[in-house]
């Protein structure tokens, strides 16, 4: 019975690792046009607005992306941590969020109004990678 009892734990902590994305290539064809991507987040100077980033990222984007947004690679969904989705400009982010991209199965998410998306774009800033213990 313990041994069960420690499999279930080691489970549990390994589950996540296994869910994430960190394979992630975006596709080369889902640019946004250069209008929408030099777009500025008009809510930039309100950081606090990230918080309901977060609630709309749980209602919405949490079944894909997962909680911590490291993408699930079940769903071939974006790790939102790396490098490459965070380099890319707010208007960007919120041009892929209007539109989705049917090819990789991202729905649009036009329904939810346009500040409200902008502050999804607020909370995905917020997203980065655990430090490791030499950044500490």
């Amino acid at each position: 019975m313990r041994a069960l009892a420690i499999s279930a734990l080691l489970m549990s902590i390994a589950m996540p690792e296994l869910a994430q994305n960190a394979r992630y290539q975006p596709d080369s064809d889902w640019q946004a046009p250069a209008t929408a991507a030099s777009r500025d987040n008009p809510l930039a100077s309100k950081p606090e607005l990230a918080a309901g980033g977060k609630k709309l990222f749980s209602r919405n984007c949490v079944e894909c992306h997962g909680p911590e947004g490291t993408g699930m690679e079940s769903k071939h969904s974006a790790d939102l941590q790396l490098p490459i989705v965070q380099q890319q400009s707010d208007g960007t982010l919120f041009w892929k969020i209007t539109n989705g991209n049917a090819k990789r199965g991202m729905p649009s998410f036009r329904k939810i109004p346009e500040l409200q998306r902008w502050q999804i774009v607020l909370y995905i800033r917020t997203l980065k990678p655990p430090k490791s213990p030499s950044e500490n």
